[in-house]
């Protein structure tokens, strides 16, 4: 198990000093990875610098145990924080690691100019992968903006196929009895399949079967991502480590082949296009398409699963989302021109970000000596951001467990969601593109059909790398009149 964190830490370890995109949001399930690869390698002194939290419960395993026992990282620092307040120590193996659990001590520690992605560096270390993980500031700022400008092009030159997508499952749902249940991960992950491969990778993926194929190895990929790693159990299983790699392999071929494909075209329309005009090589092309379609279709499945879900529980934000698309657009189909203009779906979005814990953790490689608070945190300590923790917290947002959308016409709260990452210039383009599929969904759910809870259903949530419900969520529509 430790070869596992070594050969990730070497590549994490490559870039702690490069800067990437901006501060990321969605490094959750990673945590585990980077916080074993680094704490097993650096020889630091054992102490937590005076900083409140539990004892290890074992000597060589440190609290692992006691994650595991609360079912998750993120319910794990929610009880360490309810009980040892804002700044709390654990430890990992032998190493202490130290967690942020309030928004007043991640504005201490949080630098907005940092670039540095801490998903887009564990992924892309948890697959072996190191292209534009070791050049400098320059470099950075140059990938980033390419990555942002690869998205806002295929968002303007596919629109009409997103609205086509949206439409068609609107359709089907038109379609079904009122009192029929229907199943919202199931749909919408297809929805957001169908439009990451084919806005990202072009129109081969209009074919059913080429994304049919590609959700089997997504699925295959993803279901490994951090699971496992804690206690090295796909290592131990050869039939399990064999399929994830076969499943990688293949997905890579398919990437592969689809860049080469579009080589030279003239229609310049899909995100992969965007990358193949710069100067990346063709493995770099590769992996940042491989980065943006795995993580793309689950945060784009799962901002619009529960935001279908927590609209189906409140009709009163069901009419003003539709008062609003009435005010902003009259009888026009929503155009991405217009989506700035939704000031109330931005709210509803961002309120469906925070109350589902969206991505519930992220972390960051404490590079030199600082302070949070009177705690001193020492140079090279894992700095775990629990957002989750932070996202619910009672002193940030009254009544934290109510799906409120109208807190965000508060500017303290807009503030408090931009400095987490969720917004403004620290949110990252795989959010922006979900927020526009989301949107694009919502508005034309609710200009057609009114949305209704089942009743009886309780849905929880399972907090991995992105927050989603533990089993399928149902609804049932009726027609708007």
């Amino acid at each position: 198990m430790h070869s596992i964190y070594l050969a990730i830490y070497l590549n994490v370890f490559l870039v702690t000093s490069a800067n990437m995109l901006d501060f990321a949001i969605f490094a959750v399930t990673f945590v585990i990875i980077l916080v074993g690869a680094v704490l097993y390698l650096y020889p630091s002194s054992r102490s937590a610098s005076g900083i409140p939290g539990l004892n290890p419960t074992e000597e060589k395993d440190g609290n692992i145990q006691d994650i595991v026992n609360q079912g998750s990282l993120h319910e794990f620092l929610a009880c360490l924080h309810g009980q040892f307040g804002p700044v709390a120590s654990f430890w990992f193996g032998g190493r202490p690691v130290v967690s942020l659990g309030s928004v007043d001590q991640l504005r201490q520690h949080i630098n907005p100019n940092r670039t540095m992605d801490s998903f887009e560096t564990m992924l892309k270390s948890l697959l072996g992968y190191q292209s534009g993980m070791g050049g400098g500031a320059t470099e950075a700022v140059m990938r980033k903006k390419l990555y942002e400008s690869a998205v806002n092009n295929t968002l303007k030159e596919n629109f009409p196929l997103l609205l086509k997508l949206v439409e068609e499952l609107v359709g089907k749902w038109k379609s079904f009895p009122k009192d029929q249940h229907t199943p919202l991960c199931a749909h919408l992950l297809g929805l957001a399949m169908k439009a990451v491969t084919q806005l990202a990778l072009g129109d081969r993926f209009r074919n059913d079967a080429e994304v049919i194929g590609f959700r089997k190895n997504h699925e295959a990929i993803w279901s490994e991502i951090g699971k496992g790693y804690l206690d090295g159990s796909m290592e131990k299983s050869s039939i399990r480590k064999e399929h994830y790699e076969s499943a990688l392999a293949e997905m890579e071929t398919v990437l592969m082949s689809v860049a080469k494909d579009r080589k030279g075209q003239r229609s310049q329309t899909a995100f992969v296009d965007a990358l193949l005009q710069s100067n990346l090589t063709d493995r770099q092309v590769m992996e940042d398409s491989m980065v943006f379609t795995l993580a793309g279709c689950v945060i784009t499945a799962n901002l619009c699963i529960w935001a279908v879900h927590f609209l189906s529980t409140s009709e009163e934000v069901q009419e003003k989302l539709h008062q609003e698309l009435e005010d902003v657009l009259g009888s026009e189909p929503v155009s991405l021109d217009k989506i700035p203009q939704l000031r109330y779906f931005q709210q509803v979005l961002n309120e469906t970000v925070r109350t589902a814990k969206l991505t519930p953790i992220a972390a960051q490689l404490q590079e030199n000596e600082g302070k949070v608070d009177q705690h001193i945190i020492p140079k090279e300590t894992l700095v775990i951001y629990a957002l989750g923790v932070v996202l619910q917290d009672a002193d940030t947002w009254s009544r934290p467990y109510k799906f409120d959308p109208d807190r965000f016409t508060e500017d303290s709260a807009r503030k408090s969601f931009s400095l987490l990452g969720f917004s403004g210039s620290q949110a990252c383009p795989e959010l922006r593109f979900a927020y526009t599929v989301a949107t694009v969904v919502l508005s034309t759910v609710v200009r057609q059909l009114k949305l209704h809870q089942v009743k009886g259903q309780v849905v929880e949530a399972r907090s991995e790398l992105v927050s989603t419900p533990k089993d399928d969520t149902w609804i049932t529509v009726s027609r708007r009149s």
